[in-house]
């Protein structure tokens, strides 16, 4: 890939951010709240039209730009390409927070190697969080910040004692009662737990302000642009056992590879 064809990229990818920003902004905090569908027939896993009119902007602009690119969008499915690169989009994670008229939420926008069974490794990403006007991009050797404060290069945490960590996660209740029990462990011996951030406390390991975040049940649209920003930023994602965590389940985003090998041994079942 030439340095015009990534920069070609980069520029795509906050096109689309900022697409998707105008389309969830119109709809945030409106009077009297915000309704929600609910996709599960048991539990709660809401969708709102401001979830499908992010993503169906994006892939409208994706069409006319890079039509020979896959897509693999949450809201809308797959779209198969011949380029070898497909786009991964979550038009707002944190559904239940941007309902609730949280800041937390955001748009994630990843481009990634397109492997025989879906999205392969990712190459660059995009975190947005439209209120605050932040946007955290990596790829291609680069991870900077836009927002109130300016722009700037991010970069993570340096080494610490676990005991010194600080860890979040979204929900207090981590997947399966095993990975719940897993999370606990590794929760007792950091410095301090906190809850309930989405995609942005990938941002802030990203940016330096965290150690650690460790989730279960992800799936591939909710990782996959935190994964690249985190990565050029000089943290490390993996599952739970090591390994490449592009396909979601079991999720560790950690500053640096030492805290990351410590918070390991503590999750390992």
């Amino acid at each position: 890939m030439s340095p015009t064809e990534r920069d070609d990229l980069l520029a795509l990818a906050g096109e689309l951010g900022d697409l998707a920003r105008a389309e969830t902004l119109a709809q945030f905090r409106p009077e009297g709240g915000i309704g929600a569908q609910n996709k599960l027939s048991s539990g709660f896993d809401p969708v709102t039209e401001a979830d499908r009119a992010a993503e169906a902007v994006m892939r409208a602009h994706l069409e006319e730009r890079r039509p020979q690119d896959g897509i693999f969008g949450e809201e809308y499915g797959v779209k198969h390409g011949t380029s070898g690169l497909t786009w991964v989009l979550d038009p707002i994670d944190g559904t239940r927070g941007f309902m609730s008229g949280t800041p937390t939420w955001g748009v994630l926008i990843a481009l990634c190697t397109q492997e025989a069974d879906g999205p392969g490794a990712p190459l660059l990403g995009v975190i947005d969080q439209p209120y605050i006007g932040e946007r955290f991009s990596g790829g291609f050797g680069a991870a900077t910040v836009s927002g109130p404060l300016g722009h700037r290069p991010l970069a993570t945490r340096s080494a610490r004692a676990l005991d010194e960590a600080v860890l979040f996660t979204t929900f207090p209740e981590v997947g399966t009662e095993a990975e719940g029990a897993a999370f606990a462990r590794l929760s007792r011996q950091v410095r301090l737990t906190r809850y309930g951030m989405d995609c942005y406390a990938y941002a802030l390991v990203a940016a330096g302000q965290i150690d650690l975040v460790v989730e279960a049940g992800l799936q591939p649209y909710d990782i996959a642009a935190p994964i690249a920003v985190i990565e050029a930023a000089g943290g490390i994602v993996t599952d739970w056992q090591g390994r490449p965590a592009h396909r979601g389940g079991q999720v560790i985003a950690a500053a640096n590879p030492e805290i990351h090998a410590a918070a390991l041994e503590h999750l390992a079942t």
